[in-house]
């Protein structure tokens, strides 16, 4: 679990679009499972995010018209898997909000939406989970009940990785990496 921080500016987000196979470095490899990502085509890339990343955004991204369980279904849904419905279930069960699957996200509250964004994030299964601000817009409890949620699914072997400005999300990691005008200058 580890939190990258640093001021605005400093290159955090292009960062993490690197690891998250969304953009390609410049130059050398990024290594990810042992494949050199920053050669492969987008379509693989594509396959790379779906099958092992999960993304939570500080913003939910949710689809406004698509219920909690329908939102959590979409990334099943892109890859072609079967039983879509019983995993996204599942997933929601596991962030505690089976019981608001029917639910669309403006009867949502924002930790509730945080959840079902973490539950779209793990319904595949990815080894790594990129969080980007995830508690910027949630009050002090409920940023602390979603860091228990990253807590426990780092337990369960997912690598986390969390932007974020604020320190106590930080302190809660194991390892903190500091950057400052896109340079790594503390770890």
């Amino acid at each position: 679990m580890v939190a990258i921080t640093g001021p605005s500016g400093s290159g955090k987000s292009t960062l993490m679009h690197i690891i998250g196979c969304l953009d390609t470095p410049d130059r050398g490899l990024y290594m990810l499972a042992g494949e050199n990502v920053a050669g492969c085509t987008s379509d693989r890339l594509a396959e790379i995010r779906n099958a092992r990343i999960g993304f939570v955004f500080q913003t939910f991204n949710l689809l406004p018209r698509l219920s909690a369980l329908e939102n959590v279904e979409l990334p099943l849904l892109y890859a072609g898997r079967r039983e879509a419905h019983q995993y996204a279930l599942d997933a929601l069960t596991t962030v505690g909000l089976e019981s608001r699957a029917k639910h669309e996200p403006n009867q949502l509250s924002g930790g509730q939406r945080q959840r079902v964004a973490i539950a779209r994030a793990i319904v595949t299964n990815p080894s790594m989970i990129l969080a980007d601000e995830p508690t910027g817009n949630l009050d002090t409890k409920t940023g602390e009940e979603i860091m228990d949620l990253f807590e426990s699914l780092n337990k369960q072997g997912r690598t986390i990785i969390i932007v974020t400005h604020e320190s106590d999300i930080a302190r809660r990691c194991r390892r903190s990496i500091h950057i400052r005008d896109g340079q790594i200058v503390d770890t």
